[in-house]
């Protein structure tokens, strides 16, 4: 699996430190593996469709792929490839890392046992759609159809006697001794008939209940089935869970049950970063560096793009390489990092708002690490306002106009317009690459990725409806300058429909999640108009954007 490299290196080109997996920039180490996979990947065949030669989706999918460059024992430079999750419906494939727990292993247990659950399916299945079900259902049906005829004939029945006894009432005069006895006949065939309902009303539940029971305990059988497969399926899961051993630099072992808070979700241990580590301990190789990579075509509902690295998933990967990494000096997470405070860079201000130009990658609002951020920044400049202050907020890696309130009441009437989608909203952004229209909108639902927060996803079944108008400004050396008009104001909406396939196709300049890390991200909030809170005029407010 070990493959050196032909090229030489020096000890000055080595990084000091091992490449920090969930935020990193590509080191040039990484990068030549890198290339020298992708050349390899663009040659042979994998039996795999990437979908890289035609339009057509038709069931093609890329996959993640990752380099590991190592040094071996006798000091020589190389690296380690491997691929997440299964390629070709296969997990061996010559040149790439093993997984650290091989499921697709012809005589290993999983095989057995799957097959024991795929047959436990088939007979449900069986169950399910057999024709005594159907039956069952209806003649309990026909039964139910039946009684409730008998019951509604028998009141229909009843009525008319009510009436004819409610019409010889009338003509019995009570003073008489055989009126009296008339008018106590005509109450025992009321009640006579009342009884005679309540009789026939306990027959059809009896009858029904009859029919139903048949029903239940073949629907029992069904269940019966079920809990059985589902109990044999989470034993199954637990010893495959024990299974995925992984090491650390350190030389110490924890399998994926002690590395997770909660159930491991479903695939932790199948990405590529495991593999690669776990084979380097093993064969006594010192990791470098590493780099992840995209290949082939992108799914609906992620932005992935054909060659462009991207860093490891957290919620698979995130526990798992948090202890692989153990042992080894590792990069500083820059995100985590303490970021100097700001001066406030005020745009507009008056006795009821105030309205600041956010530097990029500065929080809004506090966050889960003690970080500068805007909204400290308000309050301790604006000590006595009355209210929450920021009436809306921008990701931390967008620049631009952000709007707040020094009282409670403006906080409250700025806050409506932004709910009643009348602030009107303007986004400057620059584009790699160039968009097929120069106008238009984007509609893509969006919902949170929950293998990867904070990412988004295209989602039509469980996404939140995303609006987006957008103009192109200008266009420079494939770079696109462009405006957004948001329509609605999702997490990330702008930067999915700039990258995703289903959108503009193309990543906003330095998004370190769609697209690729730069020196910052390239989309400022440059103009925002609404009503003042007090005045009710109607004002813009316009910062340019310094890119």
């Amino acid at each position: 699996m070990f493959i050196p490299f032909k090229q030489e290196f020096q000890d000055q080109d080595l990084p000091k430190r091992f490449t920090f997996p969930f935020y990193y920039e590509v080191h040039p180490l990484a990068l030549y593996a890198a290339q020298l996979l992708q050349q390899r990947l663009s040659e042979e065949d994998f039996g795999h469709d990437f979908g890289l030669d035609r339009q057509e989706r038709l069931g093609a999918i890329g996959k993640m792929f990752g380099v590991l460059v190592v040094q071996n024992a006798a000091g020589e430079l190389g690296y380690l490839a491997a691929f997440s999750g299964k390629l070709g419906n296969s997990n061996a494939h010559e040149g790439f890392a093993p997984p650290v727990f091989d499921l697709l292993e012809t005589q290993g247990f999983f095989r057995r046992e799957e097959q024991e659950i795929y047959q436990l399916t088939l007979q449900l299945e069986d169950l399910e759609n057999a024709q005594e079900l159907t039956r069952l259902k209806d003649e309990e049906l026909e039964i139910k159809q039946q009684w409730a005829s008998r019951i509604l004939d028998f009141q229909q029945k009843n009525k008319i006697a009510k009436t004819l006894r409610d019409e010889k009432r009338k003509t019995i005069i009570e003073s008489d001794l055989d009126g009296l006895k008339d008018l106590e006949d005509l109450r025992f065939e009321s009640m006579q008939e009342s009884r005679e309902l309540k009789a026939l009303k306990r027959q059809a539940q009896a009858a029904i209940e009859e029919s139903q029971k048949l029903t239940l305990e073949y629907k029992a059988k069904i269940e019966e089935l079920k809990v059985q497969r589902a109990a044999h399926s989470a034993d199954l899961q637990g010893r495959i869970f024990e299974r995925y051993t992984f090491l650390n630099a350190s030389g110490q072992s924890k399998n994926v049950l002690d590395l997770f808070t909660d159930s491991p979700p479903a695939g932790a241990g199948e990405c590529a970063a495991p593999k690669l580590l776990q084979y380097a301990y093993l064969n006594q190789l010192k990791p470098i560096c590493m780099a992840e990579f995209w290949w082939g075509m992108a799914p609906d509902s992620e932005v992935r793009i054909h060659g462009h690295f991207y860093p490891s998933c957290k919620s698979k990967c995130e526990p798992i390489l948090g202890h692989m990494l153990q042992g080894l000096v590792v990069d500083d997470n820059p995100i985590t990092a303490i970021h100097p405070p700001l001066d406030l860079d005020i745009i507009y201000e008056d006795d009821w708002i105030v309205a600041i130009n956010k530097a990029p990658e500065y929080l809004s609002v506090p966050g889960k690490n003690p970080m500068p951020n805007s909204l400290e920044d308000l309050k301790k400049r604006y000590p006595n306002a009355d209210g929450p202050l920021l009436v809306h907020r921008l990701d931390m890696s967008t620049s631009g106009i952000m709007l707040a309130a020094k009282t409670k009441l403006m906080h409250q009437r700025l806050q409506r317009q932004f709910v009643q989608r009348k602030v009107q909203k303007e986004y400057t952004a620059i584009l790699e690459g160039v968009p097929k229209q120069k106008e238009g909108e984007i509609k893509l639902p969006l919902r949170v990725d929950l293998d990867d927060r904070p990412r988004q996803l295209v989602c039509y079944e469980h996404g939140s409806y995303a609006h987006t108008k957008y103009k192109v400004l200008d266009v420079q050396n494939n770079e696109t300058r462009i405006a957004f008009y948001p329509q609605t104001g999702r997490t990330h909406q702008l930067r999915v429909h700039a990258a995703h396939h289903l959108g503009l196709n193309c990543p906003m300049k330095g998004d370190d999640l769609y697209g690729q890390k730069g020196d910052r991200l390239h989309l400022h909030a440059a103009k925002l108009g609404f009503y003042h809170p007090h005045s009710n005029e109607w004002m813009e407010l316009v910062c340019p954007a310094e890119f």
